[in-house]
């Protein structure tokens, strides 16, 4: 058996962090992953940094929309990387560190290799540490900065983000292989995988809702357009226009590049 190694009783500094690389629907969805998140932090609770680092979480909102006015694909990356933290060892910010000579992280496991943007999750962190050095956890700048990404849309924040979690040491492919969702599983699997999480069928529904920002690949579906029972047939319980919609962008079975999006 493998020592468990407990998250880091501090946060990480940037420069920590840089070392250790180199070695409404929405809103139920942040509640959730805060309760997946306190086992790793302790309780968590409105203003954590009042007293430490008081302009935390503004600092981390205008850094963020930053990087979104320029690049309108950070939202749905940084919900998603916020997600795929979430699913393994709770959210503790283990999805950000690079693998070493000795550990394979989270960060490559199949799931994670097409996530995006954990460089301006460094950016991000880097502004904070400027005015608050080891202060402000890497983990909680990824929960605050996906809220703030989804929100600037909309002006404000559409959803209360608890700060105080701690950043984990540990991070290993093979727990992101164990824990992360396929988008190839069947309704029974996804009830079972989100149970062993703590979450019920509710909780499931709304976090598949929340996957409905941004994108998805071609590949991933596109059974379900041309060869759904193995027989070159589609899905019945797709709508057929929306089908006949698709299959204009997904050509075939072994496109592996086009995507379309998630909300039509």
């Amino acid at each position: 058996m493998e020592e468990l190694v407990l998250p880091m009783p501090f946060p990480l500094s940037i420069s920590k962090v840089s070392k250790m690389r180199n070695q409404a629907v929405i809103l139920l969805c942040i509640v959730v992953f805060g309760v997946i998140g306190t086992c790793h932090g302790g309780s968590l609770r409105k203003k954590y940094y009042k007293k430490t680092c008081p302009n935390a979480e503004e600092i981390i909102k205008k850094a963020t929309e930053k990087h979104v006015a320029n690049d309108p694909t950070l939202p749905s990356r940084f919900l998603r990387m916020h997600f795929h933290d979430c699913f393994v060892r709770g959210c503790d910010g283990s999805v950000l560190l690079n693998s070493t000579t000795n550990n394979s992280a989270e960060k490559d496991a199949i799931p994670n290799l097409t996530l995006a943007g954990f460089d301006v999750i460094d950016d991000i962190k880097a502004e904070v540490e400027k005015k608050c050095p080891n202060v402000v956890s890497c983990a909680d700048v990824l929960a605050l900065a996906a809220r703030d990404a989804v929100s600037f849309k909309f002006q404000r924040p559409l959803w209360e983000v608890l700060t105080g979690r701690r950043d984990g040491r540990v991070s290993r492919v093979s727990e992101a292989l164990a824990n992360l969702p396929s988008p190839f599983s069947n309704f029974t699997t996804l009830v079972r995988n989100f149970a062993n999480q703590g979450l019920n069928v509710h909780d499931l529904v709304v976090l598949s809702g929340g996957h409905t920002i941004g994108v998805g690949h071609c590949n991933a579906f596109s059974n379900r357009l041309y060869n759904f029972t193995g027989r070159g047939d589609q899905d019945p319980s797709l709508n057929t226009t929306y089908a006949a919609f698709l299959k204009t962008q997904c050509r075939n079975l072994t496109d592996n590049t086009t995507f379309v999006p998630m909300d039509p």
